[in-house]
């Protein structure tokens, strides 16, 4: 059996960066189709809602937020390797529960009332709705807004009180991963090669979804979402196995073609049972179908990833400090996008491309022009804090500072 080979310390990998910066573009794409996918809940919906839009987001929904939080895991194995249970705990609490906050109190706020305006349970007037959300002085009408039964609603950033309960697992599990028992068993699950890297790790997900999501539906709720907690967690445990290993990444780009073509032919074997058969397929069959979908599609993505991302693009610095703010800046900049531009009536083909095209610019403009500048609002998107500069700088005339700075 070939053992794994450990990454240098030095080594940084890049495609890692790049699959996550793209994995959140894609995530603002699906949130604009949202507002016009037929038949699917969201806070505002279009009147040219389609129900063509059904198929490919549901392709996409398959594996999206998985391979979001396999790179989280992968993240959390490059950390692991310099730091503690009390430094991950510290660092990953203040980079995702103080995002996690200040949007509840200051981002999503606008999402939610324009939800219940739109479902005519709030009176118009930001302001007084800010106040009474703020302040959680009574109970909201009945399905106001999504997330209206706890007063306060986290919305789109479900995904970071998420990802931190899995950190905060692993790393209060630090001494038992890190023990030889934890050992093997990492190195069990990178030294899967060839078709069992392929159709291995997909008996866990399988075994989650037949036995956990008949009874528990994706709630978002972090108390009772036992479904998504048993799929997510462990293709986090996956990203987190995988992070600091060659020889499993060497593996997953070699398979790269191979992964692609079973991922066609099961969503394409998946699609048919579920058009064709109209509910009469056995659970298990399309069960199967669709767990060996996502991890197909995530192998491939991960392989093409390594074999054409693994270098230090230009952007990619940018992108890596853009993550954050846009992830938790963009739905809010939708809902905004969609309340000014929907009475316009601008046809379902110039309509989307402004939303699109306002909540990109928005992002940009509020993550670059303003949240990476001002040093006490970083921390509140995620970012750290820039050091101050040293007093002989501030001393320094505007053209010898650029010079520094440039260096």
């Amino acid at each position: 059996m070939n053992l794994p080979t450990p990454l240098p310390d030095a080594g940084r990998r890049h495609d890692i960066d790049a699959l996550r910066a793209l994995a959140f573009l894609f995530v603002i794409l699906y949130h604009v189709a949202m507002y016009y996918v037929a038949d699917w809940p969201w806070h505002l919906k279009s009147p040219h809602a389609a129900e063509w839009l059904q198929w490919p987001m549901r392709v996409l929904n398959l594996w999206r937020m998985d391979l979001v939080f396999l790179i989280s895991g992968v993240s959390l194995g490059f950390l692991a390797r310099h730091q503690g249970t009390a430094a991950l705990l510290r660092s990953r609490g203040a980079r995702l529960m103080l995002p996690l906050v200040f949007g509840m109190m200051v981002i999503v706020p606008y999402q939610a009332y324009a939800q219940g305006v739109a479902n005519g349970l709030i009176a118009p007037g930001f302001g007084a709705f800010l106040l009474r959300y703020l302040s959680m002085a009574g109970p909201w009408p009945r399905r106001a807004f999504d997330g209206a039964e706890f007063g306060m609603t986290w919305n789109h950033l479900w995904y970071l009180p998420y990802l931190f309960a899995y950190t905060a697992l692993v790393a209060l599990t630090l001494p038992l991963w890190q023990s030889p028992a934890g050992q093997w068993v990492r190195r069990r699950f990178n030294a899967l090669r060839g078709w069992k890297l392929l159709l291995l790790p997909v008996l866990p997900l399988l075994a989650w979804t037949v036995l956990l999501a008949p009874h528990f539906p994706p709630t978002h709720n972090l108390v009772r979402d036992f479904y998504l907690h048993a799929i997510y967690l462990t293709v986090f445990l996956y990203g987190y196995w995988m992070g600091v290993d060659t020889g499993i990444w060497k593996e997953l780009e070699r398979m790269r073609r191979v992964s692609l073509v079973l991922a066609v032919v099961a969503i394409a074997a998946f699609i048919a049972l579920r058009v064709g058969a109209r509910g009469s397929a056995p659970d298990l069959l399309v069960d199967l179908l669709r767990t060996l979908y996502m991890w197909l599609a995530i192998a491939t993505i991960l392989g093409h990833g390594h074999r054409h991302l693994n270098h230090p693009w230009p952007w990619l610095r940018w992108a890596n400090e853009s993550v954050y703010p846009w992830y938790v800046l963009h739905q809010t900049l939708i809902i905004v996008a969609v309340v000014w531009l929907a009475p316009l009536a601008l046809g379902p083909v110039l309509e989307p491309a402004l939303i699109l095209a306002a909540t990109i610019g928005g992002c940009w403009l509020l993550t670059d022009g303003l949240v990476r500048r001002v040093r006490w609002l970083r921390p509140l998107f995620g970012l750290t804090r820039r050091a101050r500069p040293a007093p002989a700088l501030r001393d320094q005339s505007p053209l010898s500072l650029a010079s520094t700075r440039s260096t």
